[in-house]
């Protein structure tokens, strides 16, 4: 395969990475203060954002701030600020499902990234380093698995929230470019009975409106059993069922995983393939760039590149 060679296919060399963690920032009435982990390019500036949503692994530390490095170095490296929140199901801070707000966790993370939005001014103050060099202008979630749908609440998606009956938009005008990866699909008939009793919330999910321009990513032996009845074709829904512009990544081999974009050497990675990890990183890396900056053609050399490859890590279709 010779997607390791993606990242050599990038305009400049990469450049050190500064990460600091945690950064706390004060969040009245959330069960806890909310801590993140912040990671730079030590040079730049017009730095665009990235929020990138954790899962819901087994693992305790990789649902944190302190997972998806491999994403988060990589996409720091080549010019992103990626600022990642530890929610509040996440098995870090050992969530009690009688704490206010971390059983309906679905509208508590999409909450954490509009906070951290918010507060971008305070993650300056706590990161001198970065005074001064944030693009506000430009900035994009990202997310895996049930950090996929949060992106997809962010983005525009809704649902009826299952406690009142009342239709949650969570979408935030600010983001402007999202990356879903693994994110999880339709409801209804889609899911198993597993996944309507323990995350009801899934049942309703609606992509009409979730009109804000992302890349959704999706493995072709990504079957999600116990979620789902769909099969793989589950994880392209938020593509399917979304208006334009969005684009499907689908990556040949992959399973829930994607390779191992949770972190590095994980033992419970099913699909561990770092030359993925390292395609699906300068692609959605690509996507972004030429998202945020029109003119660049990152997006349109990568798929060329990819659709080139003799041994392709996957495909892209557009719309």
């Amino acid at each position: 395969m010779s997607a390791p060679a993606y990242p050599a296919r990038t305009p400049h060399s990469p450049t050190p990475v500064l990460s600091v963690s945690p950064v706390v920032l004060p969040a009245p009435g959330r069960a806890v203060d909310l801590q993140v982990r912040v990671s730079a390019p030590v040079t730049g500036s017009e730095l665009p954002v990235v929020l990138l949503s954790h899962g819901l692994g087994f693992s305790h530390h990789l649902s944190s701030l302190k997972g998806y490095a491999p994403l988060a170095d990589f996409w720091a490296r080549r010019g992103f600020v990626v600022i990642q929140p530890t929610h509040l199901d996440s098995r870090t801070l050992n969530p009690d499902p009688a704490t206010p707000g971390a059983a309906a966790h679905w509208r508590t993370r999409a909450e954490d990234m509009t906070r951290v939005i918010d507060r971008l001014d305070a993650i300056e103050e706590a990161v001198p380093q970065l005074a001064g060099r944030l693009d506000r202008s430009r900035i994009a979630v990202a997310g895996h698995s049930m950090g996929g749908h949060t992106a997809s609440l962010l983005l525009g998606a809704r649902l009826t929230d299952p406690h009142d009956g009342t239709e949650a938009d969570l979408a935030d005008p600010r983001i402007k470019a999202g990356v879903l990866l693994a994110a999880p699909g339709r409801g209804g008939d889609a899911l198993t009975e597993f996944t309507a009793e323990n995350y009801s919330f899934l049942l309703t999910t609606d992509f009409s409106t979730m009109t804000t321009p992302a890349l959704v990513v999706a493995g072709d032996k990504d079957d999600s059993a116990f979620l789902t009845v769909s099969g793989p074709d589950w994880h392209t829904d938020p593509y399917t069922l979304a208006p334009g512009p969005k684009s499907l990544l689908t990556l040949f081999g992959a399973e829930h995983g994607l390779g191992g974009v949770s972190g590095y050497d994980v033992a419970e990675t099913t699909d561990e393939n770092p030359e993925r990890v390292a395609a699906l990183a300068h692609l959605a890396w690509a996507y972004l760039r030429s998202a945020f900056h029109p003119e660049d053609p990152a997006w349109r050399t990568a798929c060329d590149a990819l659709a080139a490859d003799s041994d392709p890590a996957g495909r892209v279709e557009s719309k």
